[in-house]
């Protein structure tokens, strides 16, 4: 009996907890087609703007205040994935920084993902980012610095691993993409 009542309850669970995040997305700032979060999730969905063909892993935290996060298309996000686009001012002199609300304009940047990247399980991804078209993000790494396009990160954005493709395979890589587009 308690089998029965546990997945009944599971069910239930789970379908709140779908709905609850087509919610979040129909609460982007914009919004493409086929965007997919899986799990539960803490966003800041009205300064989101999000491409299509994007999957959310589990547990994704994206914290937004004042400034934008800008997820292309054909973007995958593994579970656990943090991007925070703001930070609280350190440096008033008599206050707790708790007590802390006005903000500097450099305490909130923008974070871009371009098109086509994978951002792997538990990247924390920090203001003023950007990480260029077709890079992968490893599991783990912290990203305080723009990453150039196609690139293989890991551990710290500081350690470009490799780069996916030379200038030619780029070229390649591009010219296949856009050509199965226009055919679509």
């Amino acid at each position: 009996m308690i089998v029965v009542i546990g997945h009944v309850i599971e069910w239930f669970a789970n379908l709140f907890l779908r709905f609850r995040n087509k919610y979040k997305i129909s609460r982007f700032a914009s919004c493409g087609k086929d965007v997919h979060i899986e799990g539960p999730c803490n966003m800041t969905a009205s300064n989101i703007h999000c491409g299509d063909n994007v999957y959310i892993g589990p547990n994704a935290c994206f914290l937004s205040a004042n400034a934008k996060i800008h997820i292309g298309n054909h973007v995958m996000f593994g579970p656990n994935v943090m991007i925070a686009t703001g930070n609280h001012r350190i440096d008033v002199i008599g206050k707790v920084m708790m007590d802390v609300h006005d903000k500097l304009p450099e305490n909130d940047q923008d974070v871009v993902i371009q098109d086509d990247c994978w951002i792997g399980m538990g990247a924390i991804i920090l203001k003023g980012v950007t990480i260029g078209k077709g890079s992968v993000i490893g599991a783990g790494t912290i990203v305080t610095k723009d990453i150039p396009p196609y690139s293989v990160v890991h551990s710290h954005a500081e350690l470009v691993v490799k780069e996916r493709f030379n200038q030619e395979q780029i070229h390649n890589h591009e010219q296949i993409l856009c050509n199965r587009e226009n055919h679509e």
